[in-house]
């Protein structure tokens, strides 16, 4: 979290453009499935893995990550970093009330931050041009640095790949579902449950109409990707000793 947050301040103060993705098992499955979302991958500039799953497949693939950077943690650790140097922020999306609900809270546990705005449009207000560029122009309107999306895989990368930039901050961060739980709206599951890669079974417990298919479904794929990974993994390394092993 250090290292990211260290990043974050580096990309806001050299005041270009660049926006952050906090990968899960959903976006890795979405990865593999979708040229276009590799491509906003492949254009962001912070990539912060957000679920122990990647932390367990990372270290079962020999290339183990120093940490879990989860959105919400970073959207609240980078809030605090923005109070003490003195940016301001925009929150846009989330559902009905999240962004106003999460300022709020914000607000309270940091009485300096500067909240520039936030705005929560229509479902799918970018398929407009007039209301897309309503919500590019308050944004800009607000002179925020940092600005976090909360918009839902893959349509905030894909938001912020094509017009966060024209919104005039300087870094853009999708947290998804993270007003909410800032906001209170959702309670997080309890610290144990987080740690142990158990977060999702409390989310599928809250919200079970919207993501059981996701969860239950969906996601299966992760797991035969990451098989084919340590198979490929194996036969490399076989390979490799052949290739070293002296002539008989």
């Amino acid at each position: 979290m250090a290292e990211t947050l260290a990043a974050i301040r580096e990309i806001v103060e050299r005041k270009r453009f660049s926006y952050a993705v906090t990968p899960n098992v959903d976006h890795i499955v979405k990865f593999n499935e979708s040229a276009e979302f590799r491509k906003l991958y492949a254009k962001a500039e912070l990539v912060v893995a957000d679920g122990v799953p990647l932390l367990w497949a990372a270290r079962i693939l020999g290339t183990p990550l120093k940490e879990r950077i989860n959105g919400t943690d970073l959207f609240e650790r980078t809030c605090q970093l923005s109070e003490q140097l003195g940016y301001s922020v925009f929150l846009l999306g989330g559902s009905p009330g999240a962004a106003a609900s999460a300022c709020e809270k914000l607000m309270q546990r940091h009485p300096h931050l500067n909240v520039a705005g936030w705005d929560c449009p229509p479902y799918r207000f970018y398929k407009f041009a007039a209301q897309n560029e309503d919500v590019q122009r308050k944004i800009r309107e607000s002179c925020a640095d940092i600005l976090f999306v909360g918009l839902g895989a893959p349509q905030q990368e894909q938001w912020m790949c094509d017009y966060a930039e024209g919104s005039g901050v300087r870094l853009a961060i999708g947290v998804g579902v993270s007003f909410s739980f800032v906001g209170g709206l959702i309670p997080r599951a309890p610290l144990w449950m987080q740690r142990n890669g158990l977060e999702w079974l409390w989310r599928l417990g809250k919200e079970p109409r919207r993501l059981s298919r996701r969860y239950l479904l969906d996601d299966l794929p992760f797991f035969g990707l990451l098989l084919r990974a340590i198979v490929g993994r194996i036969s490399e390394r076989r390979k490799a000793r052949r290739v070293g092993a002296p002539p008989s």
